[in-house]
């Protein structure tokens, strides 16, 4: 049989593996499974910018979130030139071996979590990995694996009296799963569009923010804030199916995602009631389906010219005049209808950034060419502290510290650049807090300012270690790329 060249260009070269095309039987895959080619030789280039990766494959670096076990050298190389017929065939047999099933139990271990409708728990699972791992492996290969009911729990909504719902898989459910989105990711990833950036590997909401401040820059303060009304829940599933389908023709793998959207949720540990819309809380694989939904979308917006920025379903258009907004917003309007979904009528219009009131987006308001953490975000902050510095806190106030500097550096890390006295104020209300812990220590009533300002001045605090995010702000700002 003759040897085929196939050629992974890039901007740093080019690297070329020397296949042989073994013919594809009846009923076999098609599309990047390990029968498809049989690699006779290799010729790898040493080239710069081609990291090793895991397991010793050698790939390009926007490809190396990709799990090893099911995503070869040869399998991202289809993926690169186009699977042919555009469908991916026989990725079940990906989903149920050990090595990824292995991997998705190492994550779902890893991240914890609260314990399903079965009461199994991640330390459990730990303990017997290999007798689950071969169960699981052995009921999706006979097609006997069926997913158990969401845990429905309601949890309190900052500064609302009404509650949100929090599902909570089985952690069965959610090893399958992050198995399951292991195999299909790198299809779906390839097809989403430049700007949307939630849930995506080697994306961040932090590049989302940055790109619409780029966006007002250049004049795009015309800003169409729109808002899904109850996205996750009301996604049709049979047109999402469908969304699927067009990437993924294996039968076994598009049951076992209808499987998921229909299993349904359980609330009290007794009312099971099916989900006939949308997927479910709290599911792995619901990001990935999401994004996927939304993405003809991406596309739509993309070819039109239009300035649209998303972050899962949260998304906001940038455009130079109110007419221009206008118009965009009635194209999104018949878009999101004819997708069988629901922009809520109170929380999506058009705003002119460049005047005062200005919006919000992904934790921040934007307002007149400035931007600072949203009032709601600083809110949910302080809760958090609030709630680790009791005035009788009968911890040691050093280990308080260490722990609380955690917070104060991923919350700082995320809202740098912004206006800075915000800052400073949170400053000061975490140390009025510490002083009021050390008054009540001391036995002194009464509030007592100004002598525990000089009992326990900020240097006091700098000693002990605690961060300023004022500090931390200017540190940032004064060395961006850190």
């Amino acid at each position: 049989m003759r040897p085929v060249l196939v050629r992974e260009g890039s901007s740093i070269g080019v690297r070329v593996l020397i296949v042989t095309k073994t013919p594809v039987k009846a009923g076999e895959s098609e599309g990047g499974q390990e029968d498809e080619c049989v690699m006779n030789q290799t010729e790898q280039l040493n080239l710069p910018g081609v990291p090793r990766a895991k397991q010793g494959r050698e790939v390009p670096s926007r490809w190396e979130w990709t799990e090893a076990e099911v995503w070869t050298e040869r399998m991202l190389a289809t993926l690169e030139r186009g699977v042919k017929g555009g469908k991916w065939h026989s990725l079940i047999d990906k989903v149920w071996s050990h090595g990824t099933l292995g991997k998705g139990l190492e994550t779902v271990v890893r991240k914890k979590g609260a314990a399903g409708v079965d009461g199994e728990t991640t330390q459990r699972l730990d303990s017997q990995k290999e007798e689950i791992m071969s169960i699981l492996s052995r009921q999706i290969r006979e097609d006997r694996y069926e997913p158990k009911p969401v845990k429905r729990v309601w949890i309190d909504k900052l500064g609302r009296k009404e509650k949100r719902p929090l599902g909570i898989p089985v952690v069965r459910d959610r090893v399958v799963q992050t198995a399951l989105v292991s195999v299909l990711e790198p299809i779906f990833e390839q097809e989403f569009g430049e700007h949307s950036y939630g849930f995506r590997p080697g994306r961040s909401a932090q590049e989302a923010i940055a790109r619409v401040e780029d966006l007002l820059e250049q004049g795009n303060h015309w800003v169409i804030d729109a808002d899904l009304k109850g996205y996750f829940d009301t996604i049709p599933q049979e047109q999402l199916l469908k969304a699927v389908a067009e990437k993924v023709s294996d039968g076994k793998v598009l049951e076992l995602i209808g499987k998921y959207l229909k299993q349904g949720v359980m609330e009290t540990g007794k009312e099971w009631k099916p989900t006939k819309t949308g997927t479910p809380q709290g599911a792995v694989l619901s990001p990935l389906l999401s994004n996927l939904y939304l993405n003809p979308l991406d596309h739509a917006m993309a070819q039109g010219g239009k300035q649209m920025t998303r972050y899962a379903d949260d998304f906001i258009i940038q455009c130079q005049s109110r007419e221009e907004a206008e118009e965009v917003l009635k194209e999104v309007e018949e878009w999101v209808e004819q997708a069988g979904l629901t922009l809520h009528p109170e929380k999506t219009r058009i705003i002119d950034a460049s005047q005062s009131g200005g919006f919000e987006f992904l934790g921040w308001h934007f307002e007149r060419g400035r931007k600072w953490p949203r009032e709601k975000s600083v809110k949910g902050f302080k809760e958090s502290l609030r709630k680790k510095t009791p005035r009788n806190l009968g911890k040691n106030l050093g280990k308080t510290i260490v722990e609380i500097n955690r917070q104060l550096r991923g919350w700082g890390h995320y809202f740098r650049g912004g206006d800075g006295y915000i800052y400073a104020a949170l400053d000061g209300w975490l140390r009025m807090r510490f002083r009021s812990i050390l008054r009540r220590r001391a036995k002194r009533k009464g509030r007592g300012r100004g002598l525990d300002h000089h009992r326990y001045p900020n240097a006091y605090f700098a000693e002990l270690g605690l961060i300023s995010l004022k500090a931390l702000a200017q540190a940032k700002r004064a060395s961006p790329a850190t």
